[in-house]
């Protein structure tokens, strides 16, 4: 509990300027959870109910090709981050993608029934809300323009920018798949990068 209560001090009071009276008022509806390697936080056509902090670990949200059933990946998330499906969460309808653990992982999460209580609270959760919400737009908006306005090498880089060796922790085809690229790209990418330091 106190580990977790320091956690949250430290993420939420960063994030949104919570205090730790704030915290403390949510303190009983975070809940510590392990998610092993491979296992799901959400699942595609299930609402998703949490909205959680990763303290471990690393997930992909990704979808399946509804002709060719080629996964496609769309956003990693890693520690110190917030993991949620934003839309299935807010509007309270089934997810369209999957959320999956690729190491194993541990968060801390709270779902959509408590969090909303916390809203309307005389604290700086109104101002979380407002804040979680902005973040993920900022999150989409930008990964639509990294395929609109970068090459595929940029968008390797601030895939690495936000999250530090990523590519020493899952499998190349998973990188290529989320930069929209085949692995003998990627392999290319990585060689030009390696051959331009000093």
């Amino acid at each position: 509990m106190h580990e977790k209560q320091e956690v949250l001090n430290e993420l939420l009071g960063k994030f949104a300027e919570l205090s730790a009276n704030d915290v403390a008022l949510s303190l009983p509806y975070w809940r510590s959870r392990k998610i092993v390697k491979s296992d799901f936080f959400n699942m595609q056509s299930v609402v998703c109910t949490d909205l959680a902090l990763i303290t471990k670990g690393l997930f992909r949200i990704y979808y399946v090709h509804p002709e060719t059933q080629e996964e496609k990946n769309i956003y990693f998330f890693s520690e110190r981050q917030f993991l949620v499906s934003f839309r299935s969460f807010i509007n309270q309808y089934p997810c369209a993608y999957f959320i999956q653990a690729m190491e194993d992982a541990e968060i801390i999460s709270i779902n959509y029934t408590d969090l909303q209580y916390l809203y309307t609270t005389p604290t700086g959760w109104p101002r979380f809300g407002r804040l979680i919400a902005e973040l993920f737009f900022n999150h989409s908006q930008a990964r639509t323009e990294e395929f609109l306005f970068n090459t595929a090498e940029e968008r390797y880089l601030k895939m690495v920018a936000q999250h530090p060796n990523i590519v020493n922790r899952i499998p190349a085809y998973h990188i290529s798949s989320y930069l929209g690229i085949k692995n003998p790209s990627l392999t290319r990418i990585k060689k030009r990068l390696s051959q331009q330091k000093p």
